[in-house]
């Protein structure tokens, strides 16, 4: 059984300065949620409770968040505010988190390889902490790639399919159908260019790896800005062992960047009973006024 799953969180976050010169990108709010507790939750929610939480200097927020912060819990217990209480303990108690740092940033695959030791033997799922995953059918996103190692017991990749002008973003596959959602992977991409790219399927911030990932990743050697990819640790291990990939039931939210990040946020704000209605009559209101010029 699935037990562990990492998160890589190193990053600067220079895209979302000065936001993020003493805040790491992973806390910014979604609405009232940092990304990164999301992003736990649905690892928490596919039957995973062990975390390593990859790091780097200046993330101490992280390790923060979900810690006990007895002050705070007196403080509201003072004021007799058991809703917020009870949510204050829930972080704490989501999951047994651990943390380790990436000295230097070097890129995913350098990232993951930090988390040898903790997942030694064993295979382990991967959600980038910039990222948020929405289920579409009811499973979350994780849950959805967990199944589908369970069948075969080979690495496993969520996929998305997105405009071909695109794919230069990402990494891409080409595979072909196993079923209605699921790809035999024949060969990986990074970021290549829309003319190059094998298909329009990219890889959507959601892995479940086994623990060959590792002597593949020893491997690679540095690209672009010398970071270590794991994509060409994947198509290593792609000629030497299968590897799957599903066109999950899902909606990507890419907080990573500043615009999606806004997008991110009025979407989720909708859901929210609390605020879905005068948030409604704001954006009528704005598009009316958009609409007059």
């Amino acid at each position: 059984m699935l037990r562990k799953a990492v998160i890589p969180a190193a990053g600067f976050g220079t895209r979302f300065l000065p936001a993020t010169k003493s805040s790491p990108k992973e806390m910014l709010p979604i609405v009232d949620t940092p990304v990164i507790q999301y992003v736990i939750e649905e690892a928490v929610a596919s039957g995973i409770t062990d975390i390593l939480i990859i790091t780097s200097k200046g993330k101490a927020n992280i390790e923060n968040h979900f810690d006990r912060s007895f002050d705070l819990e007196d403080e509201l217990a003072r004021k007799g505010k058991t809703e917020e209480l009870e949510a204050m303990k829930r972080i704490a108690d989501l999951a047994d988190i651990h943390y380790v740092r990436q000295k230097e940033m070097k890129g995913l695959g350098d990232a993951i390889s930090i988390a040898r030791h903790h997942v030694g033997n064993e295979p382990f799922a991967v959600l980038l902490g910039d990222t948020l995953q929405q289920s579409t059918n009811g499973v979350p996103v994780t849950r959805q790639l967990m199944d589908v190692f369970d069948r075969y017991r080979e690495s496993v990749v969520a996929l998305e399919q997105v405009p071909r002008e695109r794919v230069s973003r990402y990494g891409v596959i080409d595979g072909s159908p196993v079923d209605e959602a699921v790809m035999l992977v024949r060969d990986l991409v990074e970021k290549p260019a829309p003319e190059d790219a094998p298909s329009n399927l990219v890889i959507a911030s959601r892995y479940i790896l086994t623990p060959e990932i590792f002597e593949h990743l020893d491997k690679v050697k540095p690209g672009k800005n010398g970071e270590i990819q794991l994509t060409d640790a994947l198509k290593m291990q792609v000629t030497k062992r299968a590897i799957y990939g599903v066109k999950v039931a899902g909606k990507r939210f890419d907080a990573g960047n500043k615009l999606d990040f806004v997008k991110t946020n009025i979407l989720y704000a909708l859901e929210r009973p609390d605020l879905r209605e005068k948030l409604t009559a704001f954006i009528l209101e704005l598009a009316e006024r958009l609409g007059g010029k």
